[in-house]
């Protein structure tokens, strides 16, 4: 029997699931709450409005899938579980993971997951006192969710006490900072492993990358992610074996003995060492990555829905592995200039075509106007996202459609990088 779905938030990740999910012969009809101004049938109920989208749910018999951390973080799967509803996505204390930077770092030191060596502090003086007595190069983390802006990679000492003052004396990520932790910098490549988990067993997603700062060349503050390309090169079948033994099973097993199992999208981010090629988990998430969500499902060619049914229920045991588009996908985040600082909004968008079958716009800061124009509404606007036999291919197919997508007078900035290093 088909069912009636119901997507979570209203980012690019967010658009490419409900657009996946569409194609399922299993669904019925997709809602998003609340939606942008690319998705159909949104519903006008925040992200954040538990009870709202538990009435929502019950009275539209709707499985849900959740996009956002806040959603996450608020517990919606727990109150959704109370109310016998379907849900996927990890209850509040196993989102803990994400949603604290502290206790995902003790978690991975008990459960014995190779990160990087650190400290934690929710005393300013204290923190900047350790800094002055370290010798190597430094990353500053607030312990809260800060939209993916809460992290500051450091080059010297000076660079690392600024960030304890910006995040614990300024307070310019809010809550998120009343604590730090203070780790060692690694260098190598990154890579975003993600698994579709149902507590007890995990089915791997194709790996992919995400481009994290603002600039070509990885230049410039953090951002939510200005891009993203699957599959990563980096992860041979070598290292996948190694992430799945040593990082995304032991998270498994570890919340199952806490009794509080893990069920819905685990993101690893992994650093994989420049002179040893081993992986470090840099962070966790606890949802499915944006915008590393958008090339992903581009290259899935099995039914989403049914994974997630089967998750669900505590089936993916039984489930094949997924079936994966040849090539390669890439996402070119068109973001609002002046992201991740300040920007304007309500720009019309010009250009928004038909770019054919290998190509999909996926929505992220938009809205409608009065006339019913689509227009900017955030600072990551669209994720151009294009599939191609290999990434020199992909990487055409996606910068052929931003080309002919503007807004504003000058109003628009993307990175011209986004997908290089597969190419090497």
């Amino acid at each position: 029997m088909a069912q009636n779905v119901l997507v979570i938030g209203s980012g690019g990740r967010e658009h490419a699931l409900g657009w996946k999910l569409a194609q399922s012969p299993r669904v019925k009809k997709v809602y998003f709450a609340p939606g942008n101004g690319g998705t159909s049938e949104n519903v006008d109920i925040k992200q954040n409005e538990i009870d709202k989208l538990v009435a929502f749910a019950k009275k539209t018999d709707c499985l849900s899938v959740v996009g956002p951390e806040e959603s996450l973080s608020l517990g919606i799967a727990d109150a959704f579980a109370k109310e016998g509803l379907r849900l996927f996505g990890p209850i509040k204390q196993a989102a803990m993971l994400e949603t604290s930077k502290v206790f995902a770092k003790e978690f991975m030191k008990k459960a014995g997951i190779p990160t990087a060596e650190f400290a934690a502090f929710s005393d300013a003086q204290k923190a900047k006192d350790y800094i002055i007595r370290q010798d190597k190069p430094l990353v500053v983390k607030a312990d809260g969710l800060a939209a993916g802006k809460g992290v500051i990679v450091c080059d010297s000492a000076q660079q690392a006490i600024e960030a304890v003052e910006k995040i614990m004396v300024a307070k310019e990520f809010g809550a998120a900072g009343g604590r730090v932790v203070i780790e060692e910098r690694l260098s190598g490549e990154e890579a975003s492993f993600i698994a579709m988990c149902d507590g007890k067993t995990l089915i791997p997603l194709a790996s992919s990358q995400d481009h994290k700062r603002v600039f070509d060349g990885d230049k410039g503050p953090n951002t939510g992610g200005m891009g993203a390309y699957s599959p990563a090169p980096v992860v041979d079948s070598k290292l996948h074996e190694k992430i799945v033994r040593r990082v995304m099973e032991p998270v498994l097993r570890e919340m199952k003995a806490r009794g509080t199992p893990f069920a819905g999208f685990l993101y690893a981010g992994i650093m994989v060492d420049e002179k040893t090629g081993e992986p470090y988990v840099l962070e966790f998430n606890t949802r499915m990555g944006d915008p590393e969500c958008q090339p992903i499902m581009m290259r899935m060619k099995s039914d989403l829905y049914e994974y997630i049914d089967a998750a669900i229920d505590g089936r993916l045991a039984s489930a094949p592995p997924i079936q994966w588009r040849e090539g390669t996908a890439a996402c070119v985040v068109m973001a609002s200039r002046g992201y991740p600082g300040s920007y304007k909004k309500g720009e019309p968008i010009e250009g928004l075509g038909d770019f054919g079958p290998d190509t999909m716009v996926f929505h992220a800061g938009t809205t409608r106007d009065a006339q019913g124009r689509v227009v900017t509404n955030g600072g990551r606007v669209l994720g151009v996202t294009a599939a191609g036999k290999d990434a020199k291919h992909a990487i055409e197919n996606a910068y052929s459609a931003v080309r002919k997508i503007r807004w504003g007078e000058n109003g628009h900035y993307y990175r011209t990088d986004i997908a290089r290093r597969a190419l090497r």
